[in-house]
């Protein structure tokens, strides 16, 4: 019997149509890293912070400087697209080390997350595919980090910031990883 299931197997070999795909999905497929860290004192404040648009956000959070003027408006959680080839755990402890100075801090996780919608920033791209590796931990607010990737740092209170206030789709994260969400 011949399937006609299309496995997410992306290969350009000849002799793999069969079990697989030779390009990406056509609105496209990401593997983002995200790194949740609460508050030890608060557990629903997450550090968060507004990225600085003169920060190198192309080499350390795959975001080009347009996305990066928008999302400076708001919260985000420090995250990143992995790189080609980039286990999750190293793409957290990355994030730790580029993002956020490089603090010492044992994460949990991953858990991972894959889901396909339509982009908010991106109107009628329908079925864009993200599988997403979210790790968690926990540190002191008096040791929160600081790092001049962002304009602001700081634990945000999950149930008191509105859901406007956060960026990037970050609510979405903040809500798959259980955390309480005040509505907009």
């Amino acid at each position: 019997m011949t399937t006609t299931r299309r496995f997410c197997r992306f290969n350009r070999q000849p002799g793999n149509e069969a079990f697989g795909m030779p390009d990406v999905p056509p609105n496209g497929f990401c593997l983002s890293a995200f790194v949740i860290l609460t508050s030890r004192e608060r557990p629903t404040a997450v550090l968060m912070g507004k990225p600085d648009p003169t920060a190198p956000w192309d080499h350390i959070g795959a975001a080009d400087p347009g996305r990066v003027a928008r999302y400076a408006r708001g919260w985000m959680l420090p995250a990143s697209h992995l790189m080609m080839f980039e286990a999750p755990e190293a793409a957290a402890r990355r994030i730790l080390d580029e993002q956020l100075g490089g603090p010492t801090v044992a994460l949990e996780g991953p858990r991972v997350i894959s889901e396909v919608y339509e982009p908010k920033a991106f109107q009628g791209m329908t079925q864009h595919w993200d599988l997403e590796f979210h790790f968690r931990g926990s540190i002191s607010e008096s040791a929160r980090p600081r790092s001049a990737a962002w304009t602001e740092l700081a634990f945000v209170d999950t149930t008191s910031t509105s859901v406007s206030e956060i960026s990037r789709s970050h609510e979405e994260v903040l809500a798959m990883a259980g955390l309480p969400l005040r509505p907009a």
